[in-house]
């Protein structure tokens, strides 16, 4: 199958080292992943540039914010912005300053009074089960590449695991005897996830394959090699991800992220403790993890709909 051949974009540093130190705080202290990296530090140098109309940020600039100042940035962004984007946009400037309070670099944070603009609450997107099989089944493990796609899809289904996740998985933290994967999750978190008999196989195939084409795998090394036998990245993943769905002609918008959906979806729905998917899926809080008995309901009021002679 095609690789990603894209070569990963050179960070560009500021020349705020406020912000540099938030972009190392980000990477090395709440382990977020690039694309939550890029989307704050974004999002708090487009406030800085409104702030010192279109100038360089500096450490004194952000000395002299106050509460005013972002609200209104908010109100700036409001004809031109969803409520999603103005909600994100406040997220990454409320942690950037509250990141300078604890660096002891400001004595109080401005934006936190402030509260986000409520956005209409949107639930998970899922596939059916016959959905997930379909895709599943439809991925043929012919070579090398083949096999890793195999594998790469499985195992996300299988353990309910972000793909930033995925590709950080090295050998050392993959033991198929015992069926489970250590992953190191938000904030640095570890935790165990489970993996299925056919993620097993599929595993156990591909790194069959890779020994037989002389790179086998190894403790530090990655999981899943793009072609050059580096390091996949969330990119490649989706694009092969979407190359799959092509194929099993499923027309509708699936990411990586609606196979972990669909796995939290799935085993609610086979009867699996909302406590238990709490832990899989690494989420710190059981509310993040009740959004999917609002799925389970949604789709009780489907049935009964249709079902109930009444409704």
């Amino acid at each position: 199958m095609a690789e990603d051949r894209v070569a990963t974009v050179k960070e560009e540093p500021t020349q705020d080292p406020w912000v540099e130190e938030f972009r190392g705080h980000l990477r090395f202290e709440l382990n977020s992943s690039e694309h939550t990296i890029r989307n704050y530090l974004r999002d708090v140098e487009r406030f800085g540039e409104w702030l010192s109309k279109g100038a360089k940020t500096t450490p004194t600039l952000w000395r002299g914010v106050e509460m005013g100042d972002i609200r209104g940035y908010l109100a700036h962004l409001h004809p031109t912005h969803r409520k999603s984007s103005i909600a994100r946009n406040l997220s990454a400037v409320k942690a950037f300053f509250r990141f300078l309070v604890r660096q002891a670099h400001l004595g109080s944070n401005p934006a936190d009074l402030l509260s986000a603009p409520k956005a209409p609450k949107k639930l998970p997107e899922f596939m059916s089960v016959d959905e997930v099989l379909h895709l599943l089944d439809s991925v043929k493990a012919d070579g090398l590449l083949g096999a890793r796609d195999k594998a790469i899809l499985e195992t996300l289904y299988a353990t309910g695991v972000r793909v930033s996740e995925l590709v950080s998985l090295s050998g050392k933290d993959i033991e198929l005897t015992r069926g489970v994967a250590r992953v190191l999750g938000k904030g640095k978190s570890e935790r165990e996830v489970v993996l299925t008999g056919p993620a097993i196989d599929a595993l156990d195939s591909y790194f069959a394959l890779r020994m037989e084409a002389g790179k086998p795998l190894e403790g530090k090394g990655p999981i899943f090699l793009n072609a050059r036998g580096g390091r996949l990245t969330d990119r490649s993943v989706r694009r092969i991800l979407d190359q799959w769905l092509t194929r099993a002609a499923i027309a509708k918008k699936v990411s990586p992220h609606t196979l972990r959906h669909s796995f939290a979806t799935h085993l609610l729905a086979g009867g699996a403790d909302l406590r238990g998917i709490q832990e899989l899926l690494g989420h710190k809080s059981l509310s993040t993890t009740q959004k999917y008995t609002h799925l389970g309901i949604e789709r009780l009021m489907e049935v009964y709909d249709k079902a109930h002679p009444r409704a």
